[in-house]
Protein backbone atom coordinates (compact mmCIF):
# COMPACT_ATOMS: atom_id res chain seq x y z
CA UNK A 1 0.00 0.00 0.00
CA UNK A 2 1.60 3.44 -1.12
CA UNK A 3 2.10 5.85 1.63
CA UNK A 4 1.98 9.27 0.57
CA UNK A 5 5.39 10.24 2.08
CA UNK A 6 7.35 14.02 2.91
CA UNK A 7 11.12 14.11 3.03
CA UNK A 8 11.43 17.12 4.43
CA UNK A 9 15.32 18.17 4.42
CA UNK A 10 15.57 16.89 0.76
CA UNK A 11 18.80 17.11 -0.90
CA UNK A 12 19.71 16.76 -4.84
CA UNK A 13 23.05 15.49 -3.87
CA UNK A 14 23.12 11.34 -4.62
CA UNK A 15 25.71 11.17 -1.21
CA UNK A 16 23.04 12.80 1.06
CA UNK A 17 20.68 9.78 2.74
CA UNK A 18 17.67 11.92 1.84
CA UNK A 19 18.77 11.46 -1.86
CA UNK A 20 18.70 7.74 -1.30
CA UNK A 21 15.10 7.94 0.73
CA UNK A 22 13.19 9.42 -2.18
CA UNK A 23 14.89 7.07 -4.12
CA UNK A 24 13.98 4.24 -2.15
CA UNK A 25 10.71 5.35 -1.53
CA UNK A 26 9.95 5.69 -5.76
CA UNK A 27 11.27 2.27 -5.79
CA UNK A 28 8.73 0.62 -3.77
CA UNK A 29 6.08 2.64 -5.14
CA UNK A 30 5.16 5.04 -2.76
CA UNK A 31 4.12 8.73 -3.61
CA UNK A 32 6.87 11.01 -2.59
CA UNK A 33 6.90 15.15 -1.89
CA UNK A 34 9.82 16.43 -1.10
CA UNK A 35 11.30 19.87 0.51
CA UNK A 36 14.69 21.52 0.79
CA UNK A 37 17.00 24.40 0.81
CA UNK A 38 17.06 24.07 -3.14
CA UNK A 39 14.64 23.61 -5.62
CA UNK A 40 15.72 20.60 -7.52
CA UNK A 41 14.36 17.32 -8.95
CA UNK A 42 14.98 13.68 -7.89
CA UNK A 43 13.80 11.65 -10.86
CA UNK A 44 9.79 12.62 -11.26
CA UNK A 45 9.87 14.19 -7.55
CA UNK A 46 10.43 17.95 -7.38
CA UNK A 47 12.07 19.14 -4.22
CA UNK A 48 9.92 22.23 -3.09
CA UNK A 49 11.28 25.00 -0.72
CA UNK A 50 9.47 26.72 2.06
CA UNK A 51 6.27 25.01 3.65
CA UNK A 52 3.83 24.54 0.79
CA UNK A 53 0.40 23.51 0.88
CA UNK A 54 0.34 19.72 1.11
CA UNK A 55 -2.72 17.00 1.97
CA UNK A 56 -3.14 13.34 2.41
CA UNK A 57 0.56 13.45 4.04
CA UNK A 58 0.85 9.44 5.79
CA UNK A 59 4.72 9.90 6.86
CA UNK A 60 6.91 12.94 7.10
CA UNK A 61 10.31 11.60 7.30
CA UNK A 62 12.93 14.03 8.72
CA UNK A 63 16.69 14.90 7.27
CA UNK A 64 17.27 17.85 9.36
CA UNK A 65 18.73 18.28 12.62
CA UNK A 66 16.25 19.82 15.17
CA UNK A 67 17.69 22.98 14.77
CA UNK A 68 17.09 23.11 11.20
CA UNK A 69 13.51 21.77 12.13
CA UNK A 70 12.22 24.49 14.45
CA UNK A 71 10.76 26.68 11.90
CA UNK A 72 8.76 23.61 10.63
CA UNK A 73 7.49 22.32 14.03
CA UNK A 74 3.76 23.65 13.59
CA UNK A 75 3.90 22.88 9.66
CA UNK A 76 4.65 19.22 10.23
CA UNK A 77 1.86 18.84 12.56
CA UNK A 78 -0.69 21.24 10.84
CA UNK A 79 -0.11 18.00 8.00
CA UNK A 80 -1.68 15.64 10.42
CA UNK A 81 0.58 13.06 9.40
CA UNK A 82 -0.23 9.70 10.72
CA UNK A 83 3.79 9.17 11.55
CA UNK A 84 6.91 11.06 11.98
CA UNK A 85 10.05 9.29 11.31
CA UNK A 86 12.75 10.64 13.09
CA UNK A 87 15.90 9.64 10.82
CA UNK A 88 19.92 9.57 12.97
CA UNK A 89 20.30 12.77 14.12
CA UNK A 90 17.06 13.98 13.96
CA UNK A 91 15.37 13.53 16.85
CA UNK A 92 14.02 16.44 18.41
CA UNK A 93 11.65 15.75 21.58
CA UNK A 94 9.90 18.98 21.68
CA UNK A 95 8.51 17.79 18.09
CA UNK A 96 8.12 14.34 19.97
CA UNK A 97 5.70 15.83 22.59
CA UNK A 98 4.05 17.97 19.97
CA UNK A 99 3.26 15.40 17.81
CA UNK A 100 2.36 13.06 20.22
CA UNK A 101 -0.28 15.55 21.73
CA UNK A 102 -1.74 15.53 18.31
CA UNK A 103 -2.15 11.90 18.15
CA UNK A 104 0.70 11.15 15.81
CA UNK A 105 2.69 8.17 15.76
CA UNK A 106 6.86 8.94 15.81
CA UNK A 107 9.35 6.46 15.59
CA UNK A 108 12.91 6.82 15.86
CA UNK A 109 14.52 5.14 12.90
CA UNK A 110 15.84 4.74 9.66
CA UNK A 111 14.05 4.90 6.41
CA UNK A 112 16.00 2.86 4.05
CA UNK A 113 16.58 0.06 7.23
CA UNK A 114 12.25 0.43 7.54
CA UNK A 115 11.95 0.10 3.29
CA UNK A 116 14.89 -2.90 3.20
CA UNK A 117 13.14 -4.91 6.02
CA UNK A 118 9.78 -4.60 4.78
CA UNK A 119 9.04 -2.55 7.65
CA UNK A 120 7.75 0.93 6.27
Amino acid sequence: MSKKTLVLGASHKPDRYSYRAVKKLLAYKHEVVAIGLREANIETVQIQKGQPKLEGIHTVTLYMNPTNQEQFLDYIIDLEPQRIIFNPGTWNPKLEKMARAAGIETEEDCTLVMLNAGLY
